[in-house]
């Protein structure tokens, strides 16, 4: 436990080690933020004006939201992976003392620290299911990008290509990163339910804001859980194939 804290401690500080890169990164999750905010003030000039059952109060709770979970889940130190494979860095790590797997879990959490921020729900069982879709929702994109990580392991040359489908196709638009997922057809709402996506930004917000209660909210947290431990079996499975047919290129 004591060589994590290490870790965290250091990733921590090297957070501030290239301040051109921090600062760089921050102002581009901003813009995003503000993009996003000016696209729906825009619709909802009228404030009377309710689409979707969402009226501009609502939808702007929401883009805050959006703020707030991208910087908790989406902020992963894991897109580093897939260069490390690539370029054959992998074994460094395989030779030393430290599961790689908790070591760059470690790393995450340090860059989620520095976005925490504090807001409040007045309902306490609607906070801690907030909580618990949260966690599942970190851990869960986690486990995402270290399987899409696992390219290189068979194509070198295609790693930042998967991490492109997913981080930009799947959890900005399949994810309610850019639109409430509500305002589409149910019947693609239904489908979409069934895919790991919604329960990384999407859902949480729906519990935060006191939109899913009751079976829906254990029925949602149940499925989060389903697709965490499933796809965190297939990246223990994917980790010791690729293992098999790694090269070490570049080392």
């Amino acid at each position: 436990m004591q060589k994590y804290l290490q870790i965290f401690k250091i990733s921590f500080a090297q957070e501030f080690a290239y301040r051109l890169n921090f600062i760089m990164w921050r102002v581009r999750n901003v813009l995003q933020i503000f993009l996003v905010f000016f696209l729906w003030t825009t619709i909802f000039a009228d404030q009377s004006k309710e689409i979707f059952g969402y009226n501009r109060d609502k939808i702007l709770t929401y883009v805050f939201g959006i703020m707030i979970m991208k910087a908790l889940v989406l902020s992963a130190r894991v897109i580093d992976v897939s260069g490390e494979i690539s370029r054959g860095d992998l074994t460094n790590y395989l030779l030393r003392p430290v599961n790689y797997f908790k070591y760059w879990f470690t790393r995450d959490i340090s860059s989620k620290a520095l976005n925490l921020s504090l807001f409040f729900q007045t309902d306490v069982i609607q906070l801690a299911g907030f909580l618990l879709a949260t966690s599942l929702a970190i851990f869960l994109f986690f486990v995402l990008l270290f399987i899409v990580s696992f390219v290189p392991f068979w194509a070198p040359e295609l790693g930042w290509g998967a991490q492109f489908l997913l981080i930009i196709v799947a959890t900005e638009f399949l994810s309610g990163g850019l639109f409430p997922l509500d305002i589409l057809p149910s019947n693609i709402q239904g489908i979409l339910y069934l895919t790991p996506f919604p329960y990384l930004i999407f859902f949480p917000l729906q519990v935060f804001l006191g939109k899913v209660t009751g079976l829906a909210l254990v029925k949602g947290i149940l499925i989060s859980s389903a697709w965490t431990f499933a796809l965190f079996y297939s990246m223990k499975r994917l980790w010791y194939k690729g293992l098999l047919v790694y090269r070490a290129e570049g080392r």
